[in-house]
């Protein structure tokens, strides 16, 4: 039988999931159909059962259920249980096993996508909210020189500090933390770009060669993205190549093979 995968989230329409899975399946000649699943928003955890019920395989989790999905999975990845929160679900008999690819896509993308080293670099993280949770971990694991994370809230990114405490010792506080100091590499995980709202940045954080990398994407270049050009960045990217690869992460933990994400990229890029 063909194995069966889906996206699981509400609203769904939108994803790009199937045809990114559909591109790694015909690429590395895998027998498997994904399709999308919108689920009720008062009861995920009955549809993700059915679903495993009907023989499926395996199931990435979007808004707004990846919470739920942590708390539905009987066995948890490292990076998940420190995200607290799930993005992909295997399905193995009675076990579900919750895993977290966003960071390990994240950190791919810059390694490979956007050719940036993050081992001995200054990194930045701009907000500290689930999206930075679930990208921490796979940073943490490329031993930067020094993390910071910072948000407009403080004792968010302070919470942030203590909840990676026996992993890493992240510097943390409020935007005006990072005033006067320059990084190699500067994250956007904040929603700054989805209303945009400029972040309070200037020449000062952007070091010779800076990378800036918005987790946003769209058409168009985001106001972070120009931005950072202002500012002197001398490189810029989005956050398509960390859909694309987080997706490839599910994919590998699903069928044992890590497809290539750079065509698929291509196929997506407006």
């Amino acid at each position: 039988m063909t194995d069966q995968y889906a996206v699981v989230g509400n609203p769904i329409t939108h994803s790009k999931s199937p045809l990114i899975h559909t591109e790694f399946a015909r690429q590395t000649g895998q027998d498997l159909v994904y399709d999308k699943i919108c689920a009720p928003l008062d009861d995920f955890a009955a549809c993700a059962i059915a679903f495993r019920e009907m023989g499926g395989r395996g199931m990435n989790v979007t808004v707004p259920f990846k919470v739920e999905a942590f708390q539905l999975a009987t066995r948890l990845t490292e990076r998940a249980r420190l995200a607290e929160a799930v993005n992909t679900l295997t399905f193995d008999g009675e076990e579900i096993l919750g895993d977290n690819t966003d960071g390990e896509g994240l950190v791919q993308d810059i390694l490979s996508g956007c050719g940036c080293p993050i081992a001995g670099k200054r990194v930045l993280v701009l907000g500290a909210g689930g999206a930075t949770r679930g990208i921490l971990l796979p940073l943490i694991a490329q031993q930067p020189a020094a993390l910071m994370v910072v948000n407009r809230t403080a004792a968010k990114a302070e919470a942030l500090r203590e909840h990676v405490a026996n992993h890493f010792a992240i510097e943390a506080g409020g935007f005006e933390a990072m005033e006067g100091r320059a990084f190699d590499l500067l994250i956007n995980a904040t929603s700054a770009s989805l209303s945009a709202t400029p972040l309070p940045l200037g020449a000062d954080n952007f070091a010779s060669g800076a990378l800036a990398y918005d987790l946003a994407y769209g058409s168009e270049e985001t106001v972070f993205m120009r931005q950072a050009r202002v500012c002197g960045a001398a490189q810029v990217a989005d956050g398509l190549g960390m859909l694309v690869g987080q997706a490839a992460e599910s994919f590998k933990l699903w069928r044992g093979v890590r497809p290539d994400t750079a065509p698929v990229i291509a196929l997506l890029r407006p």
